[in-house]
């Protein structure tokens, strides 16, 4: 299974319109869709390592208009929208205690959400709901994913056959690690908040 979707990956990177994937995965995974951006900008920078650039401000430029609209979703349409997301990934309790703690620590919160693994969405989501500062929710998205993605990005072009030897040697343990970092990102959502 992993070989296929490793084959799927690499065949779906070389596709004409990949950009604009990418572009539509980095919004929705903002404020709605599990699934992260990551392993498919890898993938396309190490197939055109010249536009890791595009490819990590695309990425974040996308993921940020993403947290924008759920902000939104969080402010108008919490009852019908958010919470149904909310409700999907079993968060409802996180909801509350992600509020608290935005009272004392909006912009850490955002950004920590923003550069690690645990869900977007829910910070993103939760500060319409609260009404967090939208600016302020906007910066910290930014830097967060920016971070993120240009870090990874960056590995990728200045590490980039080494990367691709070690991806392609490893890919299998590589993809656990990742749906491992993904499913505890969502348990600590769960357990800390």
């Amino acid at each position: 299974m992993l070989n296929r979707l490793h084959n799927w990956t690499m065949r779906f990177a070389h596709k004409p319109y990949s950009s604009l994937t990418i572009f539509v995965v980095s919004f929705s995974e903002s404020s709605f869709f599990p699934i992260p951006p990551d392993p498919l900008m890898m993938i396309m920078i190490l197939l055109r390592p010249n536009k890791w650039i595009w490819y990590a401000f695309l990425t974040t430029l996308a993921s940020v208009l993403g947290a924008m609209v759920a902000y939104f979703i969080g402010v108008a349409f919490y009852e019908t929208v958010g919470k149904a997301i909310i409700e999907a990934y079993h968060l409802e309790g996180a909801v509350a205690e992600v509020g608290a703690r935005y009272q004392r620590h909006a912009f850490l919160a955002v950004f920590g959400a923003a550069f690690t693994p645990i869900p977007f969405k829910v910070f993103t989501i939760s500060a319409g709901l609260f009404h967090i500062n939208f600016w302020l929710m906007t910066l910290a998205s930014i830097l967060g994913r920016g971070l993120r993605f240009f870090v990874i990005a960056g590995t990728m072009y200045f590490f980039g056959t080494r990367a691709e030897a070690f991806i392609k040697k490893h890919f299998g343990i590589l993809a656990l690690a990742f749906f491992g970092l993904l499913v505890a990102g969502f348990v600590l959502i769960v357990y800390l908040f």
